[in-house]
């Protein structure tokens, strides 16, 4: 498990990075907003809508799916970590024979 001062860590790095994600969408949002506004063409004002669309899109998509593999890999590391210990536990109770060459068998 994740000691207190680590757990604090983590939640404040995902919540600055959604943070970082949001006023970045917001920015792209707003700014294909007035370029379309101030746009003469309809097709003009698609096409940058469009853009902005994808670019939200692939911000978005990219933020959770960081997020998701890099809880996906702490879990497994604290799994490993658990399993390490019962194994060191069990190991422990287990009595010791050290066999080498020469050892009677």
């Amino acid at each position: 498990m994740l000691s207190k001062d680590k757990k604090k860590v983590q939640t404040t790095r995902a919540w600055t990075g959604l943070l970082v994600v949001v006023v970045g969408d917001v920015g792209v949002a707003l700014a294909a907003t007035l370029v379309a506004l101030h746009v003469t063409d309809d097709a003009q004002a698609v096409a940058v809508l469009t853009s902005a669309f994808t670019a939200i899109t692939a911000i978005s998509t990219a933020y959770f799916g960081i997020r998701a593999a890099a809880n996906a890999a702490q879990s497994a590391v604290d799994a490993a970590g658990e399993g390490q210990k019962d194994a060191a536990s069990a190991g422990a109770d287990a009595p010791q024979t050290i066999k080498g060459p020469g050892s009677p068998k």
